[in-house]
C-alpha cells in the first residue's frame, strides 16, 4: 500500500473530521505493514482499489452488555481506521451485529421474554457502549436476520457442489473438500478436535468428518425459524459473516479483523465456505491478543466494580481505556486492572494539562516528528513507541515553554499525533472572566515581586476547584 503525500512546503493539505492539523503527512514510498496470521508474517497492506480500504470485523453477539474484551476489538480497530484516514485513505468498515443465535434464544427462554425484545435492547446498549468509548460507527452493520434469505442461497450452492450435505438436524461443511482446511489454525485436518466447527457439538454421529460445521440448523418447537428447501430453521454462525463481507465489500476485500479466539473455528470456517464456492477471500487477517488476569488468563468480564464498558464509562474517564490500548501493541495480552486505569487516568490529567497549558500556541506540526509517528504506525502499528513519542514531545515542550523557546511546533505534534489516534485532548473548560481576572491579578503579582499576593491568590483559586499552572508564559487555570 503506497500512500502519497506532499510536504508542508508544497501543499496546504485536506481538512478532515477529528484530525487536529488536518494535513496528511505521508512520504512517497510510505508503506503500511500489518502482521497477516494467514501467512504469519508482517506484510504489506494491499489494497484492491486504490486510496480506498475495505475491512470486515466480527462484531457483537447482542444478548448482553459490551463487556471489557469487546472494547479491546472495537478500540483496536478504531485506532487502525482512524490512522488509515488520517493517511487520506478511504475508508469502508463492515462490522455485523448477530441477532439470532444459541445464546440469545437461551436467555430468552430463561426470562420468559421475546427474542428479539433482547437483541434490540442490547444492540441498543452496544452502540451506547461504543458511543461512549468514542468508537467510531461502521460504515455498515448488517445484520444476520436481514440476511437469512442470503445464506440459504449460498448455502444451496455449497450442497449443489457437494460440498456440503444434509443430516437429521441441518446442513453440513464438508471441510474435506477444502484442500487447505486449517490454514488460519496452523493445523492439518488430522490434528483437529472432533466438532471444532461449532460452538456445540450437534449431528456428530452423521458427520462425514468430526471437524464438518454446521451451516443451517433445523429449529425445535417454539424456536425462531426461517424456510430454507431443507428444512424450517436458521444460519450456522459462521455463515453470516461470509455472505456479508462478499456482499458488502466483494471477493478480494482487503483485511478480515478479529480476536484472537475468532481465528479457530469462525474465522477458518467462514474462509472455508468462501474457498469452497471459488471465491477469493480476505487478502489480510489481521487478529488482536485478549484481556488477561494476573495469571495470564483470559479476561474480559470484570475489573473491581467495573463489570463491563458502560460501567467503565460511568466510573473513570471514558479515554483512560483507548489510552491503556494504546500503550500496548495490539497482538500482546494485557492485564487491564485498577492500576492499569488509574495510571492511564493520571496520565491523561497530565496530557490535558499541557494542552492547556499551551493553548494559545499554533503552528505547523513539526516535520521529523510526524515522519518517527508515521514510522512506528506503519511498523504493525507501534502504538507503544508512537505513546513514548507522545509524551517525550510533551516533556522536551514544556521543558522549552519553561525557557522561553518557540515549541509551537512540538505542540502542535502532539495534537496531531493524539488526534489521529482518536485521543481527544481537553484543555479544559471555559474559564469564567471573574476567574480569568484572578489568575491575570496573580500574574500581576508576580510580576511586582510582590508574592504573598500571588500566593493567596493561588490558594483562593485552588480552594474553588482550580487547577492553577504558572509558567514563564503566564498562568493558566483549568478544572
Amino acid at each position: 500500500m503506497r500512500l502519497w503525500g506532499c510536504s508542508s512546503s508544497r501543499c496546504t493539505g485536506v481538512l478532515r473530521e477529528g484530525v487536529g492539523w488536518s494535513r496528511v503527512r505521508r512520504r512517497i514510498g510510505d508503506v503500511l505493514h500489518l502482521y497477516d496470521t494467514a501467512s504469519r508474517s508482517a506484510r504489506e497492506l494491499a489494497l484492491r482499489d486504490p486510496g480506498k480500504v475495505s475491512i470486515y470485523l466480527c462484531g457483537p453477539t447482542v444478548y448482553g452488555p459490551a463487556h471489557l474484551g469487546h472494547g479491546r476489538a472495537t478500540l483496536s480497530y478504531d485506532i487502525l481506521r482512524r490512522y488509515l484516514e488520517w493517511t487520506g485513505l478511504e475508508v469502508r468498515l463492515v462490522s455485523n451485529i448477530t441477532d439470532i443465535d444459541d445464546q440469545i434464544i437461551k436467555r430468552a427462554n430463561n426470562e420468559n421474554r421475546p427474542w428479539k425484545d433482547i437483541t434490540t435492547k442490547c444492540e441498543a446498549m452496544w452502540f451506547e457502549a461504543m458511543d461512549g468509548i468514542n468508537v467510531k460507527r461502521p460504515t455498515d452493520i448488517p445484520r444476520a436476520t436481514e440476511y437469512v434469505e442470503g445464506m440459504v442461497a449460498m448455502i444451496g450452492e455449497l450442497v449443489d457442489l457437494d460440498k456440503a450435505y444434509a443430516t437429521d438436524d441441518g446442513v453440513y461443511m464438508d471441510v474435506e473438500s477444502v484442500d487447505d482446511y486449517g490454514a488460519l489454525a496452523f493445523q492439518t485436518l488430522d490434528d483437529m478436535r472432533a466438532g471444532g466447527g461449532e460452538r456445540e457439538v450437534v449431528g456428530a454421529g452423521q458427520k462425514r468428518h468430526p471437524a464438518d460445521f454446521v451451516l443451517w440448523k433445523f429449529s425445535k418447537p417454539g424456536e425462531p425459524a426461517w424456510p430454507s428447501p431443507w428444512g424450517e430453521g436458521r444460519p450456522g454462525w459462521h455463515s453470516e459473516c461470509v455472505a456479508m463481507s462478499l456482499d458488502l465489500l466483494g471477493e478480494g476485500f482487503d483485511l478480515h479483523c478479529g480476536g484472537q479466539d475468532l481465528r479457530f473455528p469462525h474465522h477458518e470456517n467462514e474462509r472455508a465456505q468462501a474457498v469452497a464456492l471459488g471465491k477469493k477471500f480476505a487478502n489480510h487477517w489481521m487478529h488482536h491478543a485478549f484481556i488477561v488476569d494476573g495469571e495470564g488468563e483470559k479476561m474480559s468480564k470484570s475489573i473491581g466494580n467495573v463489570s463491563n464498558l458502560l460501567d467503565l464509562i460511568e466510573h473513570y474517564d471514558q479515554r483512560a481505556y483507548r489510552l491503556v490500548l494504546l500503550q500496548s501493541h495490539y497482538r500482546s495480552p494485557i492485564t487491564l486492572d485498577q492500576a492499569t486505569i488509574d495510571a492511564a487516568v493520571t496520565s491523561l490529567e497530565r496530557l490535558d494539562g499541557f494542552a492547556a497549558r499551551t493553548a494559545g500556541l499554533a503552528a505547523e506540526p513539526d516535520d521529523d516528528l510526524i515522519a518517527a509517528f508515521s514510522t512506528a504506525m506503519d511498523d504493525d502499528l507501534d502504538t507503544p513507541k508512537v505513546m513514548a513519542l507522545v509524551f517525550d514531545t510533551t516533556r522536551r515542550a514544556n521543558v522549552g515553554l519553561e525557557a522561553g523557546e518557540d515549541v509551537a511546533g512540538l505542540v502542535a505534534a502532539v495534537h496531531e499525533m493524539c488526534a489521529a489516534l482518536g485521543l481527544e485532548l481537553s484543555a479544559g473548560s471555559d474559564v469564567p472572566d471573574e476567574i480569568a481576572a484572578q489568575a491575570a491579578a496573580l500574574d500581576a503579582a508576580r510580576s511586582a515581586k510582590d508574592f504573598g499576593v500571588a500566593d493567596a491568590i493561588r490558594d483562593e483559586l485552588q480552594a474553588a476547584g482550580w487547577i492553577v499552572e504558572t509558567t514563564k508564559n503566564g498562568t493558566a487555570v483549568r478544572r
